[in-house]
């Protein structure tokens, strides 16, 4: 296992994809601000998923936001976008600078403590554009996350550290899973964005 700390600006991953990973992307206070104004401003609501014909709501919040009401299609449930807010709009717009990449969609996690995570998985579905970079920006409580690549198996893990962004681009998620491990000593919230390129931009 692959493991990597306040790296900037180079592929964090040995073949297969690229990953990149601006652990300052957003000022201390800066981060603070936009955390509680998504904390209290997002409609937050629990996840559901269809697993093995079983209904299941999860613990963690989650909300979708984009442009032209898209409606998304994951875990075997539809999700209808809710128009842009001010603040997401305004993040959107230095997330696009920082990456110089265009977005049109953005979905929110909101992990209330460590107990809270996400299993091995990969963004492919097919509402999303082939190939296509993925920017996810943290807020909160700082995580391990760990990626594994689907035939070796190899494993590269990060910290995702509060204020930070990560790139996911390239062929990455047709090669490599990603996911969220509980941490149970945790006991602070986490919230996670992933702006995304849904369909043609």
């Amino acid at each position: 296992m692959h493991l990597f700390q306040r790296t900037e600006s180079e592929n964090l991953l040995p073949y297969d994809g690229v990953l990149l990973y601006i652990p300052n992307f957003l000022p201390t206070e800066e981060a603070k601000d936009i955390y509680f104004s998504l904390m209290d401003g997002i409609v937050w609501k629990p996840d559901e998923a269809i697993l093995y014909g079983k209904h299941i709501t999860t613990k963690r919040s989650v909300a979708w936001y984009a442009e032209k009401g898209f409606s998304y299609r994951y875990s075997g449930t539809t999700k209808t976008a809710l128009p842009w807010s001010p603040a997401l709009l305004e993040l959107k717009t230095k997330v696009e600078f920082a990456s110089k990449e265009k977005f049109n969609s953005c979905l929110l996690n909101l992990y209330h403590d460590g107990s809270e995570g996400m299993a091995w998985h990969s963004d492919d579905e097919t509402s999303l554009r082939p190939n296509s970079t993925i920017a996810s920006v943290s807020l909160g409580a700082e995580r391990i996350f760990r990626f594994k690549h689907k035939k070796s198996n190899e494993q590269v893990e990060l910290h995702l550290e509060n204020g930070s962004l990560l790139l996911m681009k390239d062929v990455i998620q047709r090669h490599w899973l990603h996911s969220l491990p509980k941490a149970m000593k945790i006991k602070r919230p986490r919230i996670n964005l992933t702006f995304r390129q849904f369909g043609i931009i």
